[in-house]
C-alpha cells in the first residue's frame, strides 16, 4: 500500500530533522507543510535534500488543521492509500507507525488514532495540565462525535484511508486545534470505523502552541454545534429509529417540565401560596419521562458505533 506521512511544522526547527530522518523505510512519501513557521522549518527541511520529502509552504498561518488538510490534498495527488499524520515536535515515535496503520491494512478501521491513556508509565510523564484537560475533554468529544469507545481525543498521531478522506469536506473542517475533534464528528457522520491504538507519547522540551484558555472557552460551543449536526444527519436524515423518537419526545418534555416547575416555584415563593399537588406533578412527570427518554436515546447511540 502507498503510505504517506504528513508533518505540519510550526516552531519545531530543533526537532523536525530527527522526526523526518527517523521515519520507517516503508513510507512512500513524506509531506512537510510549513505553516508560515517563524523559524523557517520548511526551508530547513528543503536544505537537507532528503529523498521522498516534499515541502509545501503556507503564505499565511492556517493552524494545524489547515496544514493537515493541505497535506491530505497533496497525499491524494500522490495516490496514497493511507495517510499518517505525525507532529514535528518529536512527541510521536515513528517506530509506532506500523502499529498505527495495522488495523487499516487489515480492513478493521478507516481511521486510527493514538491513545496515550492506556500506558500508566507514559501518563506519569504527561504534564498535569494536559492530563486534566484531556480527561475532561474526552467525555465531551465522546458525546459530540458518537465514538463512545475512544479516549485521548486530541491525540494527533493518526492514520486515515484515502476513501475516508475523499468522503470528508476538507475545506469545511476546523483549521485550528479543534481539527481532531471535528474530524471525529465528521467521520461518524460518514459512518467511518475509528479505532484507538495504544501508543505512548514522550514529553521533553517541545514548545506547545495550544492554549488551555482557548480549549476551555472555544471547544465546548464547537462540540455542542458538532453534536447537533451529527444528531441531525445520523438520526433524522440518513436514518430514523427509536433514538430519533426518544429525542423528539425527551427534549421538549424535559424543557417544559423544567420551565413550568421553575415558574411555579417562583410564583409560590412570591405569593407565599404552596403549589398544589397537580402543579408539582405537572412539572415532575415531564422531567422524569424526558430524562428516561433521553437516557434511552443515549443507550442506542452508544450501541450505534460504526462497525466493519
Amino acid at each position: 500500500m502507498n503510505i504517506t506521512v504528513v508533518i505540519p511544522t510550526y516552531k519545531v526547527r530543533s526537532h523536525i530533522e530527527n522526526v523526518v530522518k527517523s521515519l520507517p523505510s516503508f513510507i512512500n512519501n513524506i509531506i512537510v507543510v510549513d505553516d508560515k513557521c517563524p523559524q523557517n522549518s520548511g526551508v530547513f527541511v528543503e536544505e537537507l535534500n532528503l529523498k521522498k520529502v516534499t515541502v509545501i509552504f503556507h503564505q499565511e498561518n492556517q493552524g494545524v488543521g489547515g496544514a493537515i488538510v493541505t497535506g491530505y490534498k497533496k497525499a491524494l495527488e500522490l495516490n496514497s492509500d493511507i495517510v499518517v499524520k505525525v507532529d514535528g515536535d518529536g512527541q510521536m515515535n515513528p517506530e509506532h507507525i506500523e502499529q498505527l496503520v495495522k488495523p487499516i491494512v487489515e480492513n478493521r478501521a478507516d481511521y486510527t488514532k493514538g491513545n496515550r491513556f492506556s500506558d500508566f508509565t507514559a501518563l506519569k510523564q504527561m504534564p498535569k495540565v494536559r492530563l486534566f484537560g484531556n480527561s475532561a475533554l474526552s467525555f465531551l468529544v465522546k458525546a459530540s462525535s458518537g465514538y463512545w469507545d475512544i479516549m485521548d481525543p486530541t491525540n494527533g498521531f493518526t492514520a486515515i484511508t484515502k476513501e475516508a478522506i475523499l468522503g470528508l469536506e476538507l475545506d469545511k473542517l476546523s483549521k485550528r486545534y479543534f481539527f481532531e475533534s471535528d474530524m471525529l464528528i465528521n467521520l461518524n457522520i460518514e459512518n467511518s470505523v475509528v479505532k484507538d491504538v495504544a501508543l505512548p507519547a514522550k514529553y521533553e522540551e517541545e514548545e506547545s502552541s495550544l492554549s488551555v484558555t482557548k480549549v476551555l472557552f472555544e471547544f465546548p460551543p464547537k462540540l455542542f454545534k458538532g453534536f447537533l449536526r451529527r444528531i441531525f444527519y445520523k438520526y433524522y436524515i440518513y436514518n430514523f429509529n427509536m433514538a430519533s423518537i426518544y429525542m423528539l419526545l425527551g427534549f421538549p418534555m424535559f424543557i417544559f417540565g423544567f420551565i413550568y416547575g421553575s415558574v411555579s416555584w417562583y410564583t409560590s415563593v412570591v405569593t407565599g401560596v404552596t403549589a398544589s399537588t397537580g402543579s408539582v406533578m405537572l412539572s415532575a412527570l415531564p422531567i422524569i419521562l424526558g430524562v428516561q427518554f433521553l437516557l434511552q436515546a443515549i443507550s442506542i447511540d452508544i450501541n450505534n458505533l460504526p462497525r466493519k
